[in-house]
């Protein structure tokens, strides 16, 4: 081999060794981009007994606890908005099921309690193994978003269109005004009632209001599944194309115990069906709960009737 050609051959394998390196380079960029959230890894290892894992039938649906979070300096944690998301992969269907804070329950170790007090006493575990517990459930890990982060979640997607009545504007004004000026902004206040379009701080401070004249905690949860289904309707006038493309943007304000592997798994069953169908219900219903309590600080109905209503909805497609 003469060494003119030796010098060619070495080119050729430098050339391609460097094509690899930038390759593998900008497949890992991509791929910290894309799944660029915080996990949190204090479920790894917990047994399903330490959850209170009921045992479902073979499927391909995955039930996962979703929190919205209250996090201010010097105070615990508290859960102000508690859902189960239940993925089926089979069908590329997500449903959606609200949870009333302030339902009342039995939590591990502390007797009686409103639902939200679990996650304060003990973080995401407790509050799985207490949603296990009272609704008969198998949830093994959690998804969670501070509310400042609900706030650029709803701006990445471009805001929502809500119909805003007089009380909510006038009461979610006051928390908006706190907001901006706490970052020393001027507020963007909703200036009249009516059906309108808000940024991500007025529907996240419209999402948490309960006072003034707007219903209390069931009015909370009210709002929470306007602003939630006026987000998907937005996201679903997405193509799969534009929803992958947001993903780089909107993940970064989630943290969930699920590995970036379950991850991808749990997206590739939901896309291969195309676009995904979402739908949202709220547990207890309509007419089968009231207030409770020696200052009526409860949500109180039949848990084991609501426990035997959301397993038909997640398993057997009863209505919602």
């Amino acid at each position: 081999m003469s060494f003119r050609r030796f010098l060619r051959i070495v080119r050729r394998w430098l050339l391609l060794a460097v094509v690899a390196v930038l390759m593998i380079t900008a497949g890992l960029f991509a791929y910290r981009l894309f799944f660029s959230y915080t996990h949190d890894s204090s479920l790894d290892g917990m047994s399903d007994e330490e959850l209170a894992v009921n045992t479902k039938p073979a499927s391909g649906i995955t039930n996962i606890a979703l929190f919205g979070v209250d996090t201010r300096p010097n105070e615990p944690t508290r859960s102000d908005c508690m859902m189960v998301m239940s993925v089926n992969a089979d069908t590329g269907t997500i449903k959606l099921i609200s949870l009333m804070r302030d339902s009342k329950v039995e939590v591990d170790g502390h007797g009686t309690q409103k639902l939200c007090h679990a996650y304060s006493y003990g973080g995401p575990a407790l509050a799985i193994k207490t949603i296990n517990q009272t609704f008969n459930l198998d949830i093994t890990d959690y998804a969670e978003v501070n509310f400042v982060q609900m706030a650029n979640l709803i701006g990445e997607i471009g805001g929502v269109d809500i119909d805003v009545s007089e009380a909510e504007r006038v009461e979610a004004n006051k928390y908006i005004r706190e907001y901006y000026e706490s970052f020393g902004m001027e507020p963007e206040l909703i200036e009249e009632a009516g059906f309108q379009h808000l940024n991500g701080i007025q529907a996240m401070t419209y999402a948490r209001i309960r006072k003034g004249g707007t219903g209390d905690d069931w009015g909370r949860v009210e709002r929470q599944s306007v602003v939630l289904e006026a987000m998907f309707e937005t996201i679903q006038d997405k193509s799969i194309t534009e929803m992958v493309a947001m993903m780089p943007r909107l993940l970064p304000y989630v943290t969930t115990s699920l590995k970036k592997t379950e991850m991808i798994s749990l997206a590739k069953g939901l896309l291969v069906n195309g676009q995904p169908q979402i739908e949202h219900t709220r547990f207890p219903k309509d007419g089968e709960w009231e207030y409770g309590g020696s200052q009526e600080q409860y949500i109180v109905y039949d848990l084991d009737k609501a426990a035997e209503e959301i397993n038909d909805y997640i398993y057997n497609g009863a209505a919602a």
